[in-house]
């Protein structure tokens, strides 16, 4: 069996992370912090940033990862080029921030949201509860989504299943999704600020700048300047964690309206429970509806159709 080892920094863990979070399984090892298994190999990572690959396809899953991988014990040490330098008393400045969520849920959609919080509306933003939106439930963020849109300017974009499988059997991958939606969304912004300028526009961290920049060179229109990119920019700045509780309430709700077509409610994440959901809807409603309300690519779908066999066996 082949094994390939490749350390990543926190940046590139969490875009593994994403890419096979569809096909992740649980793996309870000390130090392990996520693990999947494709159809040809097994990774499993861990809290040093060290990932395995192994299986028959480990060397070319490995080396989709290898360029952003540390380097070996005795090698000069590469500039590290996938985080930004923040400018000092970032959480008190005037800031654009911009978040996504439902990339790694086989049902409903993808949804960015891009919030704008000036220095001046910080202490109103904390008062209304806004934090890491990780730290809160769904029916408190749910509470508090009406009054951050009120109080601030925002923008949130909801890519529904159709339209997302269609662009993802084009060949656009996560991250040029992703990219996409976040320079719309930010474009939208700067537009209703009507010339107003955000000290900076902070970005939670998805892709190395080069590779996020990459994914928008065909857009006639690029927001660049005084953008920063940071992982677990939710904890940097309120602007952050308040699109992402207004990009979280837009994916529940559009998760709802799923949830009443299909006639049952939709499990979120893509495990266990997502599979038989998915098969009994399979088997109620057709393939056709079950691809309309889930990302089709995920290995879900896949293993849906094995439970719905049997089931029909």
């Amino acid at each position: 069996m082949s094994n390939n080892v490749v350390v990543l920094d926190a940046a590139r863990m969490k875009e593994l992370q994403a890419y096979y979070q569809s096909d992740k399984v649980t793996r309870k090892a000390p130090g392990v912090v996520f693990a999947a298994k494709t159809a040809d190999a097994s990774i499993t990572a861990y809290k040093s940033g060290k990932v395995l690959f192994q299986g028959g396809g480990a060397s070319m899953e490995a080396a989709k990862w290898e360029s952003a991988a540390a380097p070996a014990p005795g090698q000069p040490k590469k500039a590290v080029r996938h985080a930004d330098a923040l400018p000092d008393q970032l959480s008190s400045l005037s800031v654009i921030g911009s978040d996504e969520t439902g990339t790694g849920d086989f049902f409903g959609p993808v949804t960015v949201c891009a919030c704008y919080v000036r220095a001046d509306q910080i202490a109103l933003v904390e008062e209304l509860g806004v934090k890491d939106s990780k730290q809160l439930t769904n029916p408190y963020m749910r509470s508090i989504a009406p009054d951050l849109k009120r109080a601030l300017t925002y923008s949130v974009l909801t890519l529904k299943n159709e339209k997302y499988n269609t662009v993802q059997q084009k060949g656009w991958s996560q991250g040029k999704i992703k990219a996409l939606l976040h320079n719309q969304a930010i474009r939208h912004v700067l537009r209703k600020l009507d010339g107003e300028h955000p000290d900076c526009i902070l970005i939670d961290q998805f892709a190395e700048r080069g590779v996020y920049y990459n994914h928008l060179k065909a857009e006639p229109e690029i927001v660049r300047e005084n953008v920063l990119f940071a992982t677990k920019a939710e904890g940097l700045h309120v602007a952050v964690a308040a699109a992402s509780i207004i990009a979280r309430v837009a994916f529940l709700d559009e998760m709802d309206r799923l949830s009443k077509l299909a006639g049952r409610t939709l499990p979120k994440g893509a495990g266990k429970k997502v599979d038989e959901t998915a098969a009994a809807i399979l088997l109620a409603k057709g393939e056709s509806f079950l691809k309309s309300i889930t990302k089709w690519h995920f290995a879900n779908a896949k293993k849906a159709a094995v439970l719905a066999a049997k089931k029909r066996g």
